[in-house]
């Protein structure tokens, strides 16, 4: 169950810092959305909102409004694990649980959920996941073994695999090819292809090429100086944004002129 993420005049704090301002925007369900900018931007820290991981820092606390399907995701009664279950998160570096296998990855943060499953329903769910991840035909017949020993691109989609078991409505990515070869990453790129069928999908790229390639929108966000909030400059079709975009400054990092 693909959700339509709409950010209402949201700030984002750590303690008095305020790191990002005033972004308003729609993230469209069953789409790929990237957030570009140069580093420092707030980007990371944005989609770090969206399920709340944010507030996890201490200090760190939301102003404005983020609604999933018009419900405030962060209203006094939302339970915060709850919103992580329906938001999966898939990070910079694959991050699998290095000594658990394969398998047990997958499953981990199902278990984390729902305590009982039978034995035919964790296979299920494991070949399901695997599949959805494009992993299954490369691990089918080591399910049993450690996770860490799979390379950087089927570690990545590993996670991904674990982020998909718990059958979230949505999916971020933090940049997450940005520590894997060209070919594990066009592997990546096609998964989240794939994925938007089914999730909204958020990427953050410092990638520009790959957020022209995979993306159907583009938030480009910048920051006016050290010290300052990142702003969300321009947000609009990804394909207007990289080739006729509305503001000169977005128009200068796509261009290359500057980040």
């Amino acid at each position: 169950m693909s959700k339509r993420i709409e950010l209402k005049s949201l700030d984002v704090y750590y303690s008095s810092f305020l790191a990002v301002q005033d972004v308003n925007m729609v993230i469209e369900p069953k789409a790929i959305t990237a957030f570009i900018g140069p580093s420092g931007c707030g980007k990371s820290t944005l989609i770090r909102t969206l399920n709340r991981m944010h507030e996890v820092i201490p200090g760190a606390r939301v102003e404005g409004q983020l609604l999933m399907d018009g419900e405030d995701v962060y209203g006094p009664d939302v339970d915060p694990v709850r919103v992580r279950r329906q938001v999966g998160m898939v990070f910079q570096r694959p991050n699998p649980f290095p000594t658990m296998s394969i398998k047990d990855n997958v499953l981990s943060g199902y278990k984390l959920n729902n305590s009982k499953m039978s034995k035919t329903e964790a296979e299920e769910l494991t070949e399901k996941a695997l599949v959805g991840a494009n992993l299954w035909n490369e691990v089918k017949d080591r399910l049993d073994k450690p996770g860490s020993g799979l390379s950087g691109g089927q570690q990545q989609r590993l996670c991904i695999a674990r982020a998909i078991a718990v059958e979230p409505d949505v999916i971020l990515m933090d940049e997450p090819t940005s520590a894997l070869d060209p070919i594990s990453t066009a592997a990546i790129e096609d998964l989240a292809v794939e994925l938007k069928e089914k999730f909204t999908v958020v990427i953050v790229t410092h990638n520009m090429q790959q957020a022209s390639r995979i993306s159907d929108m583009t938030a480009f966000f910048n920051i006016a100086g050290t010290g300052m909030p990142g702003k969300l400059i321009e947000y609009d079709k990804t394909e207007k944004i990289f080739s006729n975009p509305g503001q000169q400054q977005t128009e200068d990092y796509v261009s290359g002129r500057f980040g």
